[in-house]
């Protein structure tokens, strides 16, 4: 995915009210960014680091820049180095289409249509994308964004305790139920995530009903993008290894 125009480049230094975030030009001066993120961006944000916007040039919006991704320090084997983290969250669909579309993620190939935002399951969610086939079981795809990076290569989800996961998950379960094709699909937007696990620590109870999920049959994938200024892209295959066992 192309972004409109170039990213501009600021440095970070506070986020507040959870949609707003405070950043300072190369000239000094400081202006406030929309944050199209409601997680908590653990291990995302640090005050003096680069982040980069994009504008909408749009003055009737009220903050008309928009965060879109943060320079962020990762440990690998003890040594710190840099790494990029893709904070839009309103972005993960998209990105996961634009993959399917393509042709790229082959277990994922032969459905002739790809179906956003459509109502499904008996507590009346929507699913981020459905896809569909002449011979082939609709396949229930609910994407997740991930950024919590936790070193050497380990990225976590979720990054909070989240009750709509949860949900998420009894209904690609139920989907699995019916004769029908569940996907939990990682939408990774961070260069120093290299493989994905579930954060059973942050939210014991996500990580059960995870492993209730994938004893019922639902899929798990995981795509890890590359990022510039000029677009982000999801790239690469990544592996999901389930490696906190809950017990009853």
């Amino acid at each position: 995915m192309k972004y409109a125009a170039p990213l501009q480049q600021a440095r970070f230094i506070r986020r507040y009210k959870r949609f707003m975030v405070d950043v300072e030009l190369d000239d000094g001066t400081q202006i406030t960014l929309h944050c199209p993120n409601t997680g908590s961006m653990k291990n995302c944000l640090y005050p003096g680091h680069r982040v980069w916007y994009s504008d909408s040039h749009n003055p009737k919006r009220k903050y008309r820049c928009t965060l879109e991704q943060a320079e962020v320090p990762v440990l690998f084997n003890g040594t710190e180095r840099m790494a990029r983290a893709g904070l839009n969250t309103t972005l993960a669909n998209h990105l996961v289409a634009e993959l399917l579309q393509a042709g790229k993620a082959p277990e994922l190939s032969g459905y002739q249509t790809i179906r956003q935002e459509v109502r499904y399951g008996s507590q009346n969610s929507r699913i981020d994308l459905l896809l569909e086939g002449d011979t082939l079981a609709n396949c229930y795809v609910e994407v997740k964004s991930v950024t919590l990076a936790m070193g050497d290569g380990l990225g976590l989800f979720p990054d909070a305790v989240t009750s709509r996961g949860v949900k998420h998950l009894q209904e690609l379960t139920e989907m699995v139920d019916s004769g029908e094709r569940a996907v939990l699909f990682f939408c990774v937007q961070h260069t120093g995530i290299d493989n994905v696990s579930v954060a059973g620590e942050i939210d014991p109870t996500y990580a059960a009903e995870l492993q209730k999920a994938l004893d019922a049959g639902v899929e798990v994938m995981a795509w890890g993008a590359e990022m510039t200024t000029e677009a982000i892209e999801l790239t690469t295959p990544l592996p999901f290894r389930y490696t906190q066992r809950i017990s009853s």
